[in-house]
């Protein structure tokens, strides 16, 4: 498989490559020149570590000027955690705020990361409590309007079944009190 060096990124004069030949790995001594710090140091660090130490390999890679360069390297997914690691009091000074500013971004993904799902069912919990509160306010409603649509609807048929007498009895007028009793809305509802 043919390997393939690419810029991923440019800081000041260094670049930081990723070597991919069936796998992308990030060597780290243009990331250790750039921190000033010793990639002999940071290469014992990594072979020491659990994790990383078993993704640690070396890589040969064609530098800038053209040369074949056995790089110390470790993949891609790996780079961010690693660089987590570093301690931000044996960097260049110029270095020490974005090295402490990226661990701070890390706390905080990893906060999120580990509180998200908590964070979301509690969410959830209380939009499900405020929707079910307001069904069942919408439910004691619609129980009310059913109250007085059939109260109304009793009027109504009430008035239906006025006859022509019973509206000259009362003075040629439809106006009447129908009054709708207890017992005639339990007999209705049965």
């Amino acid at each position: 498989m043919e390997t393939i060096t690419t810029t991923i990124a440019r800081i000041g004069d260094v670049n930081i490559i990723m070597i991919e030949n069936g796998e992308q790995l990030i060597p780290i001594k243009p990331i250790c020149e750039l921190l000033r710090i010793t990639d002999v140091a940071q290469r014992i660090k990594i072979g020491n570590d659990d994790i990383l130490g078993s993704v640690g390999m070396l890589s040969i890679s064609t530098g800038s000027d053209g040369k074949q360069y056995e790089m110390f390297c470790i993949p891609y997914m790996y780079v961010f955690g690693w660089l987590f690691t570093i301690n931000s009091k044996n960097v260049k000074s110029e270095a020490k705020e974005y090295v402490i500013k990226y661990k701070m971004e890390c706390y905080k993904a990893l906060f999120r990361y580990f509180t998200d799902t908590a964070e979301f069912l509690k969410q959830k919990q209380a939009a499900m409590q405020l929707q079910m509160d307001r069904v069942d306010q919408v439910r004691a409603d619609f129980k009310n309007t059913r109250t007085t649509l059939d109260k109304e609807k009793h009027a109504l048929d009430k008035i239906k079944s006025v006859t022509y007498e019973e509206w000259t009895a009362n003075n040629r007028q439809l106006t009447f009190n129908f009054e709708v009793t207890s017992n005639i809305d339990a007999n209705e509802e049965e």
